[in-house]
């Protein structure tokens, strides 16, 4: 039972924190009035320099 207990208390932080995130994200772009979700990312690195 307590794994099922320390399981459950994680994956409830892990949504708050994802709401958290999400939240903030969306603040961004409302004040920004643009997408912070872009293709660049550091998987690509070719994209990352401003062009």
């Amino acid at each position: 039972m307590l794994i099922q207990k320390v399981f459950t208390e994680s994956k409830d932080i892990g949504k708050r924190g994802g709401k958290v995130a999400g939240d903030a994200r969306k603040n961004i772009e409302k004040e920004s009035g643009r997408s912070v979700i872009t293709k660049r990312n550091a998987k690509s690195p070719e994209l990352l320099d401003d062009k």
